[in-house]
């Protein structure tokens, strides 16, 4: 709140000028995001995979080093940022849900653009999308968000018999890879870059304030990427997270469901992992080649300059950290995503903001950047205040949601309980001594005093998130399929 109320006065002081009144002043705003990207990029501190174009971004722009998802999963994850508000809220807790179906008079982020004026455009995947079986279509995509949509399809679909996959015939959810022949511009991400930039070129000509979303599909599987991509990380280089002996007897039963869940994906064979590992990196760098085309097309035509850019993941991704593949755990492999924000209204380039923040920030987020007002059901906070000043932040926590647990991120721990009060388990890692989050502390003696302090904010937070918004009409999950009838 404290961060809302700087940012708020900030933008007070800009609107008294004239050029800030003027309608085609208003700052654009890119939004691009990729599907099942963590943090294993240049800009984050690894040097194991090339992210040279994000890694540009966050030199111009503010990157936050601890941003995390309400949800880690596609469809919840995207619903509860498009909305700004938590999965309690939106009732979005799975996939294969269009938003209306829950929140029928929710105004969602580029709804909010589009009533002030914006031509909202969507390429590729924002809300869900069953991949790789939706490609080309508009899965479960709300369509009272955009003017103009544009479902690109490429021959990462078309080839769909060449992926190879631990299940022969199932990629969506499934480890599945293909290193393929052809050229960047006949996958279906290298088309949606290529629409982008002619879109860019558009609104130059006719100086269109927009709101352009660009979702990319890479790296969720089935990973694709070009030949060269996968030759830029040999196999055999590749070190695949080892997990202690009795490393599952420390934590609760939830937590062990939430890593053992895929039974094919359990205790994955050495050569397997590294394949899998090689290819979820080669497709990490094919989709920052897509990114840096769309961003040199953006500087080309000028409006860098009146751009406000927004690049991000939907949720995390373990690569076999804890012995688990993919998302769907409450730890910071799943809950933590890339995040940076850079153009107009971001003074601190090549900052670096340390505070947990939340995706439902991005909301208020963008209504302040673009001095726009966003609707009072929206629960996030706005970020315009640390992209002043990254080093400006306050005390903050981040709250993620999976199954029946819930996890609190702060500056130094993570706490999660798993049932009502933790009746199913708690866990607590230090993240100064135990970034990989190995050592659950929530049994140790010495911890009983911040476990205290940190389960009460705990509830604070859950409290809040479940609160129905004013004005926003839920309608549950069963009452839901009577409508239908």
């Amino acid at each position: 709140m404290i961060r809302r109320l700087i940012a708020l006065a900030l933008l007070f002081i800009v609107a008294q000028t004239p050029s800030a009144r003027a309608e085609d002043s208003r700052p654009n705003v890119l939004f691009i995001i990729c599907d099942d990207l963590n943090c294993d990029l240049g800009c984050y501190g690894d040097d194991r995979v090339e992210s040279p174009n994000i890694d540009r971004l966050a030199e111009q722009g503010v990157r936050f080093d601890r941003a995390y998802c309400q949800f880690a999963l596609c469809g919840p994850s995207r619903a509860s940022f498009m909305t700004g508000l938590y999965p309690d809220q939106t009732l979005v807790k799975r996939n294969a849900i269009y938003i209306r179906e829950h929140l029928p008079n929710v105004k969602t982020m580029s709804q909010m653009f589009r009533d002030a004026g914006y031509l909202a455009t969507r390429i590729g995947k924002i809300y869900h999308y069953n991949v790789p079986l939706h490609i080309g279509t508009s899965g479960h995509d709300d369509p009272y968000s955009w003017d103009i949509t544009v479902n690109p399809r490429g021959r990462d679909v078309i080839e769909q018999d060449r992926i190879f996959s631990l299940v022969p015939g199932s990629y969506g959810g499934t480890l599945s890879w293909l290193s393929a022949d052809g050229t960047d511009q006949e996958q279906t991400d290298g088309i949606a870059a290529d629409e982008a930039i002619e879109r860019l070129k558009g609104y130059r000509k006719s100086k269109q304030s927009f709101f352009m979303a660009v979702g990319l599909y890479r790296p969720h599987t089935p990973y694709v990427a070009p030949h060269d991509y996968f030759r830029k990380y040999p196999a055999d280089k590749i070190e695949v997270p080892k997990v202690p002996a009795g490393y599952l007897d420390t934590i609760p039963q939830p937590a062990v469901k939430s890593i053992r869940a895929k039974k094919h994906q359990v205790d994955l064979d050495d050569d397997l992992a590294r394949q899998a590992i090689q290819a979820y990196h080669a497709t990490i760098t094919f989709a920052d080649a897509q990114v840096g085309r769309i961003l040199d097309a953006l500087k080309i035509t000028g409006l860098d300059q009146n751009t406000v850019v927004v690049f991000t993941s939907d949720h995390g991704y373990h690569m076999g950290e804890h012995g688990h593949w993919q998302k769907s755990t409450l730890f910071e492999n799943a809950t933590r995503v890339p995040l940076i924000i850079a153009g107009p209204g971001v003074e601190d380039r090549g900052g670096v903001a340390r505070e947990p923040v939340e995706m439902v920030d991005f909301y208020p987020t963008l209504a302040d950047l673009c001095g726009l007002k966003a609707p009072g059901t929206v629960q996030g906070d706005s970020l315009a205040g640390i992209l002043n000043d990254a080093a400006s932040e306050q005390p903050s926590s981040a709250l993620s949601h999976f199954g029946n647990g819930y996890s609190i991120r702060t500056a130094r721990y993570r706490y999660t309980e798993w049932g009502e009060n933790g009746a199913d388990g708690k866990e607590l890692y230090d993240h100064e001594s135990d970034p990989e989050e190995m050592k659950n502390l929530a049994n140790n003696e010495a911890s009983r005093d911040i476990m205290s302090r940190l389960a009460e904010q705990l509830h604070e937070r859950i409290h809040a998130a479940q609160e129905q918004p004013k004005g926003l009409t839920q309608i549950p999950f069963e009452n839901r399929r009577r409508v239908k009838k």
